[in-house]
C-alpha cells in the first residue's frame, strides 16, 4: 500500500498521453499507445539477482516502480537504472523528496539512444564519463533478467493469480541461486589463478 498524495493533481492516474509527453516521446510511443496488459515487474541488482518482484494488472508505469521502491525498501537505493528514469526521477522526488534525496536516477546505455529529447543528465553514460567506476555497472541487467522471465511467460498465462505468483517466486529463487553460484565460482576461479 503506497502512500497517497491528495495535493498532487494527477497522482495514480495514467502517466503519459500525447499531450503531456512533450519532453520524452519514447514512453508514449512505446507504451502508452499500445495499451499493453500487465505482467511482472522485477527489481534486479547489477549481478542479475532479483531482489523483489510484483505482478501488475496493466502496462508498467512510473507508479509501479515508485510503489515498489517506497513500500519494499526501508532506505531508497543509491542508484536506480530504469528505461524511463527521465520521468521516474521527478515522479519520485515530487512524492517523497526526503526518501529519494540521495538517489540517482539514470537510463541504461541500451535505452538512452531512444531518448532524443531528454537531457543527457538522465543517462548513466554521462555520469560514467566523469566517474569511470560507473562504466563497470552492468546497466543491461534488467534486460537480461527480464528475458529470463520470458521463459515462463506462456506457462503463467494459463494460471490463476495465486499459482502464477508462486511459479514466479519459485523460478526467481532458482534463478537467484544460479546467479549466486556463478558469482562464487567466478570468485573462486580468480583466487586460484592469483595464488
Amino acid at each position: 500500500m503506497r502512500p497517497k498524495y491528495p495535493h498532487i493533481k494527477h497522482d495514480r492516474k495514467a502517466e503519459a498521453t500525447k499531450e503531456t509527453s512533450v519532453t520524452c516521446r519514447k514512453y508514449y510511443d512505446e507504451y502508452s499507445q499500445k495499451c499493453l496488459t500487465g505482467g511482472i515487474m522485477a527489481c534486479w541488482c547489477s549481478h542479475s539477482i532479483c531482489y523483489r518482484f510484483h505482478c501488475i494488472p496493466v502496462a508498467e508505469g512510473w507508479n509501479d516502480v515508485f510503489s515498489a521502491l517506497v513500500t519494499r525498501w526501508p532506505k531508497a537505493p543509491e542508484r536506480v537504472v530504469y528505461d524511463f528514469t527521465c520521468a521516474l526521477g521527478p515522479y519520485c522526488w515530487t512524492r517523497e523528496p526526503e526518501f529519494f534525496a540521495d538517489t540517482q536516477f539514470v537510463i541504461d546505455g541500451f535505452h538512452s539512444s531512444g531518448h532524443t529529447r531528454c537531457s543527457t543528465a538522465a543517462f548513466l553514460k554521462t555520469y560514467a564519463d566523469v566517474d569511470p567506476t560507473l562504466s563497470k555497472i552492468n546497466s543491461s541487467t534488467a534486460e537480461c533478467g527480464n528475458s529470463g522471465l520470458a521463459w515462463i511467460r506462456k506457462s503463467i498465462s494459463y494460471m490463476g493469480q495465486e499459482h502464477a505468483i508462486l511459479y514466479c517466486w519459485a523460478f526467481l529463487c532458482i534463478w537467484n541461486c544460479q546467479q549466486i553460484n556463478a558469482i562464487i565460482k567466478k570468485s573462486q576461479g580468480s583466487m586460484v589463478h592469483t595464488s
